[in-house]
């Protein structure tokens, strides 16, 4: 079974219903790193306009989102999101305390990328907003999980990366 249907697989399974073109829109994330496995995200974005942005992510076993933050942009205080998760285990990880042993493991050889380790572990139905400008990242628990995540508008291209080599690419 290729990735791509892997993940297509863990949509289906999520006891959501999507329409063919969600399915087909499905956006593979690799942040130009070439280890979509490792570090990826998989979503489809019901829609993203000027006020609000709704979207489906499933991550698979151990994949990891790399830490970012969503800083202002164009006067506005930044993106605020909220993680709702619908299936499986997401450790979250955000500024704040760090959390002694943390239950997920960072991607081999990028320790110096992921620098927030308060974690916040969600199992289905439950959820955690994020402010504006706050350093996070997530990792999915051994089953993969799938998250809702609604926030204000979304711009990708703004988002800052800990990791410099990070581009916000899809393929």
């Amino acid at each position: 079974m290729t990735y791509q249907e892997k993940v297509k697989q863990h949509f289906l399974a999520s006891g959501i219903i999507f329409t063919e073109a969600e399915l087909a829109s499905i956006d593979f994330a690799d942040f130009g790193l070439n280890r979509l496995e490792s570090e990826g995200l998989n979503l489809i974005v019901y829609e993203n306009n000027d006020r609000y942005c709704a979207k489906e992510m499933v991550l698979l076993p151990g994949q990891t989102c790399p830490e970012h933050r969503h800083p202002p942009r164009n006067g506005e205080a930044g993106k605020r999101e909220t993680f709702r998760c619908r299936k499986g285990k997401v450790y979250l990880y955000v500024e704040g305390e760090a959390t002694d042993t943390i239950q997920s493991k960072i991607p081999t050889g990028q320790n110096a990328y992921y620098t927030v380790m308060h974690e916040i572990e969600l199992n289905p139905g439950e959820q955690y907003t994020i402010e504006p400008n706050i350093k996070h990242w997530f990792q999915a628990g051994n089953e993969g999980a799938i998250i809702s995540e609604f926030s204000s508008p979304s711009d990708d291209a703004s988002d800052i990366f800990t990791n410099p080599n990070i581009q916000r690419v899809s393929k």
